[in-house]
């Protein structure tokens, strides 16, 4: 009798496409919480910087990553040649460039 009982049961998990649908949906929208949180905001920075480096041209003032203050004396495709003190020159990849420093004389704080 029991196992007559079983066989007139309905199958466990009977819902099968509709759960199948909110895993989906589930799925779905961690993918676009992690476009908008973590992709999306990374592709922009790395475009800002791309726009930054080639922004760079001889005369401007730039910190390197390293914390290094110097001028830009000479560009090449890959290098940025620096003039850090009188006779001194030192070589770096560009994409060591952290920022470029504006002027003394523009927009920035004067003390």
């Amino acid at each position: 009798m029991v196992d007559f009982a079983y066989a007139m049961a309905p199958t466990p998990g009977g819902q099968g496409s509709s759960s199948m649908m909110v895993q989906l949906a589930f799925f779905a929208a961690i993918f676009a919480i992690f476009y908008f949180l973590l992709i999306r905001p990374q592709q922009k920075q790395k475009r800002e910087r791309q726009t930054m480096l080639s922004a760079v041209k001889p005369g401007d003032r730039v910190v390197m990553s390293s914390g290094l203050h110097g001028t830009v004396v000479k560009l090449s495709e890959h290098g940025v040649t620096l003039k850090v003190a009188d006779q001194v020159r030192l070589e770096f990849d560009r994409s060591a460039i952290g920022r470029i420093v504006p002027a003394s004389g523009e927009g920035g704080a004067s003390s």
